[in-house]
């Protein structure tokens, strides 16, 4: 009895291990089967080798071709100043008065500066100007109707006048200058333009004056008022109109004196009028 069942344990026993070795066998063969397959798959799906894409032909250059300016050189050219560009000058001299020498350089346009020394100044005192459109015509009409470059004209009158201040006029133009000097003239041309130059630099004094005069010392802005409306009363003003903001500045600036912001405020109605 005891054999019997041995017996068919070691049957039972070598059945099972051939059914595992079975098994393994079989699921060893589906496994390369599936690597095969993704080998196959791999090799199939591998993309084709890409073609080059060919490059342009460089275009040939024209022969008659012309090479290009560069801005940078346009630009210069556009920007290069004037060799002939135009400047007049007055100058006048007098040692013995307080305002004993002024100098006024300008362009066409009316832009430059005026230069002044007084008595008792340790510097000459400079200050930019702008010569309005009114003025600036009535001074061109002059220059032009003496024909200053081209004339040899000797504006020198006979009877000299020495103490009255020496008068200076020069105008450039390129390398082009001319300069005439005299004390008093009977050309009329050149007498209108140092009168109206002597108008500008009375004007400008002024102003320079009445600004100092507000920061530093207010009490002299009515002596500079009361000269300011002498020069108006016999038309020695440049032009009147330029010093209507300034006036009306005045007239409400309280650090000068109340007959001062008076006077300032007559001297505006009647520029207004």
């Amino acid at each position: 009895m005891k054999c019997r069942r041995i017996l068919f344990t070691l049957i039972a026993a070598l059945c099972l291990s051939s059914a595992a070795f079975v098994t393994s066998a079989t699921a060893q063969r589906k496994t390369s089967k599936r690597r095969s397959s993704t080998r196959t798959t791999a090799k199939t799906a591998a993309p084709p080798a890409a073609t080059p894409t060919p490059l342009p032909s460089p275009t040939p250059e024209k022969a008659n071709e012309r090479p290009q300016q560069s801005q940078t050189s346009n630009d210069a050219s556009a920007h290069a100043p004037a060799t002939d560009a135009v400047r007049y000058y007055y100058e006048f001299n007098q040692p013995d008065f307080y305002v004993h020498h002024i100098m006024i350089e300008h362009d066409a346009t009316g832009r430059g500066q005026i230069t002044f020394e007084r008595k008792n100044d340790d510097a000459p005192l400079t200050e930019p100007i702008q010569i309005s459109s009114t003025a600036l015509a009535r001074i061109a009409a002059a220059w032009a109707a003496l024909n200053f470059l081209d004339s040899t004209e000797d504006y020198q009158a006979e009877r000299q006048m020495a103490h009255l201040g020496t008068m200076r006029l020069r105008m450039t133009a390129g390398a082009h200058t001319r300069t005439a000097e005299f004390n008093w003239t009977h050309n009329p041309q050149a007498a209108a333009l140092t009168n109206e130059y002597r108008r500008i630099a009375d004007q400008q004094l002024f102003v320079f004056e009445i600004e100092v005069a507000r920061q530093y010392q207010p009490s002299d802005s009515i002596k500079l008022l009361n000269g300011l409306e002498s020069l108006l009363n016999r038309n020695e003003v440049s032009d009147p109109a330029q010093l209507i903001p300034l006036l009306s500045d005045l007239s409400d600036d309280e650090r000068i004196p109340l007959i001062a912001r008076n006077q300032a405020t007559r001297l505006l109605k009647k520029l207004k009028k």
